[in-house]
């Protein structure tokens, strides 16, 4: 019997293709990265006996990155990460262990089978799965064929079947596509943003932002906004005069007519057609035609329309609606929410689509008739290859899916079943008048069929008075003629709808990547969501745009970035070379960096003008080091202190607030401590300025504060107030929080597990003496006698936090409200709790195991 491994892109859809292929009769387990599971069961597998394990990844397996020096912005000229630079593919997220996970499922199978997104994304994923796998897979025989690619487009019976019926082979062009495009955007990307981040995040203090990036998609997508921006304040209002003249057909009803010149943006000239017409005391008939028009029903459905409709009627930002979509398709409701084709295969089931809505009160009416009297074949629409529009798969109601997944379902069907309705039909009367020498004219609709607008009222021809039954040469009285002083206006700030039609237009990203371009520019603060989800930029995004201008245009023009992407498409087609594309590429994008670093004058004359220098931002907190004057703390993000004294800027952990921890000074260098806390539920530490950004000891990295910093004596130090090994994560120590009274509590100094432990206490401190059965150093604690809840009313008692039994009903532990939602806990290695390499000299070097109390702690937190 042959082993066959077959690999989904998420967990929940490994479940459903497995549910469907076993008809339900399979077994399930966790993987050992618990957070994927195997789903095995027996069957038939091109025409032998196979033994199926059904599992999954959770998205992209690896990661591009540059191996381990060229990730320091300090030591790394931005000019090297275009050629000189190695880069390397790393596991995506280390945490789940993927690889060691694919190996481990695929140790000895004899055949794999892709069930991984079909687009060029999940192409990609296939060839890094199968460089996980294929080493430890049985061999083939010399002409056997063991990789297999499914061909899905919805989570469906039919559909699964289908593919597993017709299963094809990985498409290695269309992954190159993706790898030529990583590793366009991480070279051009990381320069350009390293470059220009450091130069004026060390110049100025209130640019509010962690992060002055460049994209070579995300910068012409800000550059569509700016570009917007820039026409409202330089628009100048215009008068303009317009006729209006109204008719009474009848006595007690009025006709208002539209002037055939439309304006005139001269009073005088306006004055005297008034004064031509005024003469007249009638109205005259010239002409009367009627037409029969046709309002077309709607293409199928892409993904582009998706995200323009819900951001335009639905008030969901692109990003938002892609994720509702893409789990609205893991369920089953609908099909593959990534395709840019707007046209059906003849093949495609219409039919059975529509007969799964046959019962929903919302449109069973329209549904039935359709089926009874018969569909119309959808509109032909452009065929991309990809595919199939975006469809309902089965029946849903609210209560099912919740609020916005709802609405968004509720359009995607109401879409569908308007492409096979009819088109809308109605018949437009166009009455022509003379009044003296100027012609005016009314237009009237009336709907003769409705068609699609019946599903889709929002597009329906609106109700409007009829018109007067009339014919050439009838004579009407003249109501009213008056003259109207109006003025043009500029346009509004663009929608997100609009620009994401922009970049349609303009081939910036993909139909998947656009709605991660525009949340990059929100979340970089270069735009703003006002009301109507238009884009409104900021003082710095209207900065960088109009320095990219001033100094090379092409770096926010579109022009450029659709060149890329139609040789990237070239290279899915299998037409181009990849590495003769990324050659030059980044050959023509090296030189502009070069120019552009050159010519930053230019656009630093902008940020001179908009934003403040370093010295002139943030309020004194602590004093320096090395001058002994106050250093400013600069709030807006990133937030950092600034000895202007000493021209030095000094980094600070985010996302917490800052305040000087009790004029403390380090030992090592004489700068005043500061104290960072996420808040009162979460984690507090703190940190010496200089030792935070220029690690003292060899064993410490950037970025760490005085619960990592190894000194031996510091009263502050890891080596000093560090208990006991993270019950959770793998080189974690939890380290007493001193400045926690009375509601105590040690932190993770590596994630964000928590210990609460003997509030109300009076004192408690870490001691030299360790754990005899864990190697965790022991606790002194201190209580007051009015509230101590040792027994026997005593006040004082030292113990091991995890191993003492009169500890027990005195420690919790949860994690830090600031804990990260992809976090996962529950895997940390459950030895000793030994302080690591944090721990005081003399500590045992081999801890022991706990007692169960340990594991009754772990498996609370858990």
């Amino acid at each position: 019997m042959r082993t066959v491994l077959m690999v989904a892109e998420k967990p929940s859809l490994a479940q459903s293709i497995a549910k469907i292929l076993s008809r339900g009769n399979m077994s399930s387990r966790k993987g050992l990265n618990a957070a994927c599971s195997v789903h095995e069961y027996t069957g038939s597998f091109i025409g032998q006996s196979a033994h199926f394990k059904m599992t999954s990844v959770c998205g992209h397996v690896m990661t591009l990155d540059f191996i381990g020096k060229y990730n320091s912005w300090d030591k790394v000229d931005p000019a090297e990460l275009f050629s000189k630079a190695p880069t390397e593919k790393k596991e995506a997220n280390p945490k789940l262990t993927m690889v060691k996970f694919l190996q481990v499922e695929g140790r000895g199978c004899d055949c794999i089978v892709l069930w991984l997104d079909c687009d060029k994304e999940g192409e990609n994923i296939c060839f890094e799965v199968l460089d996980a796998v294929l080493p430890v897979m049985n061999k083939p025989r010399s002409t056997e064929r063991t990789i297999y690619r499914a061909k899905f487009s919805s989570i469906t019976d039919t559909d699964i079947c289908n593919a597993m019926n017709h299963l094809g082979e990985p498409n290695r062009n269309e992954a190159l596509s993706v790898d030529a495009r990583q590793e366009l955007d991480l070279r051009i990307g990381c320069a350009f943003t390293r470059f220009q981040t450091k130069y004026f995040q060390g110049k100025y203090g209130n640019l509010d932002s962690s992060l002055i990036s460049f994209g070579p998609c995300q910068t012409p997508t800000l550059g569509f906004c700016v570009e917007r921006h820039d026409k409202i304040q330089s628009f100048k209002p215009e008068t303009y005069w317009v006729l209006q003249a109204k008719v009474n057909p009848e006595k007690e009803s009025s006709l208002t007519l539209d002037w055939d010149r439309v304006r005139v943006f001269d009073r005088e000239i306006a004055q005297m057609f008034l004064n031509i017409t005024k003469m007249a005391k009638e109205a005259k008939v010239e002409s009367v035609s009627k037409k029969e028009k046709v309002k077309q029903r709607p293409l199928a459905l892409n993904t582009v329309e998706m995200l323009r409709v819900a951001s335009a009627a639905l008030g969901m930002g692109p990003q938002y609606a892609m994720q509702i979509a893409e789990r609205l398709y893991m369920q089953g409701y609908i099909s593959y929410p990534r395709t840019e084709t707007t046209h059906y295969p003849e093949n495609f089931d219409l039919k059975g689509c529509l007969r799964q809505q046959a019962n929903n009160p919302y449109w069973a009416e329209t549904v039935k008739a359709l089926l009874s009297e018969g569909i119309n074949r959808p509109r032909k629409g452009h065929d991309a290859g990809d595919h199939p529009p975006i469809t309902p798969m089965k029946a849903a109601t609210e209560a099912e899916l919740g609020g916005d997944g709802w609405r968004l379902y509720e359009y995607i069907t109401r879409h569908f079943i308007a492409t096979v309705s009819a088109d809308c039909k109605y018949l437009q009367t166009t009455i022509s008048f003379s009044i003296g020498p100027e012609r005016f004219t009314c237009i009237g609709k009336l709907v003769t069929s409705p068609g699609f607008t019946e599903i889709m009222p929002w597009h329906s021809i609106p109700l409007e008075e009829s018109l007067p039954h009339c014919e050439k040469g009838d004579l009407f009285p003249i109501g009213e003629i008056k003259l109207l002083e109006k003025q043009t206006s500029p346009p509004d700030y663009l929608t997100e709808a609009e620009l994401i039609t922009l970049m349609e237009k303009h081939g910036i990203g993909t139909d998947a990547s656009i709605p991660v371009h525009i949340n990059n520019i929100c979340q970089r603060n270069y735009v703003t969501v006002e009301s109507g989800r238009r884009l409104k930029p900021t003082n710095l995004g209207i900065v960088l745009v109009h320095g990219y201008y001033k100094i090379d245009a092409e770096l926010v023009l579109p022009t450029i970035r659709s060149a890329v992407e139609k040789q990237l498409n070239l290279i899915a087609l299998g037409k181009a070379n990849y590495h003769q594309v990324l050659e030059h590429t980044l050959d023509i994008f090296k030189r502009k960096f070069h120019y552009f670093v050159d010519s930053i004058a230019g656009m630093d004359e902008l940020m001179e003008v908009s934003f403040s220098p370093l010295a002139a931002t943030g309020k004194p907190l602590s004093r320096c080091g090395k001058c002994h004057r106050f250093m400013k703390y600069i709030q807006a993000k990133p937030s950092r202190l600034h000895c202007s004294h000493c021209d030095d800027t000094y980094s600070l952990p985010q996302n917490g607030t800052i305040k000087l921890y009790k004029e403390l000074r380090c030992p090592l260098d004489d700068f005043e401590l500061v104290l960072w806390s996420s808040g009162s539920r979460g984690k507090s530490y703190p940190l010496c300025p200089y030792c935070y950004n220029h690690p003292p000891f060899r064993d410490m990295k950037k970025g760490m504060g005085c619960n990592e910093c190894t000194h031996p004596t510091c009263q502050h130090s890891l080596s000093m107030l560090g208990i006991g090994q993270c019950v959770e994560c793998e080189n974690g120590v939890l380290v007493l929080d001193s400045t926690s009274g009375p509601k105590w509590k040690m932190a993770c100094n590596k994630c964000n597990v928590i210990v609460h432990f003997f509030e109300n206490a009076h004192k408690v401190r870490v001691s030299p003496e360790t754990c005899d059965l864990c190697d965790a150093a022991l606790v002194d604690v201190d209580f007051n006698k009015a509230k101590s809840p040792l027994p026997g009313d005593e006040t004082q008692h030292s113990g091991c936090v995890f191993c003492d039994p009169v500890f027990q009903d005195l420690v919790e532990l949860k994690h830090a409200a600031m804990r990260h939602p992809m976090h996962r806990g529950g895997q940390g290695r459950r030895q000793g709790r030994g302080r690591g390499k944090g721990r005081r000299p003399g500590g045992r070097p081999n801890p022991k195991k706990p007692k169960d109390k340990m594991a009754a702690l772990a498996a609370y937190f858990v």
